[in-house]
């Protein structure tokens, strides 16, 4: 089975893009997400769902940034996440 195909993206989204891929299909979850921070790395997550925690991929992904040091974000994939993402806010938040 192939992989469904991307629209013609520039390599370094296009490696977000699998990043996030990567993150849902781990984590067996039902989204995945991806951010490149403003110094040019990279951090995937997946959904963390429990009675204490609840964090979308998003979050995850930007929260394992900024624990890393990142200084702001200057892009985001999200995959099976909707409009109202939590994580945007975090994302706009620090990179406005």
């Amino acid at each position: 089975m192939s992989a469904p195909q991307t629209p013609d993206l520039d390599p370094e989204d296009a490696k977000l893009l699998t990043l996030a891929r990567g993150a849902l299909a781990r984590a067996e979850a039902d989204q995945g997400a991806a951010v490149r921070d403003s110094d040019g790395r990279t951090y995937a997550g997946a959904p963390v769902r429990t009675d204490a925690l609840t964090l979308t991929a998003l979050q995850v992904a930007a929260a394992s940034a900024l624990s890393s040091g990142a200084p702001g974000f200057e892009a985001a994939v999200l995959v099976n996440s909707t409009p109202d993402d939590p994580g945007l806010a975090l994302l706009t938040e620090i990179s406005p």
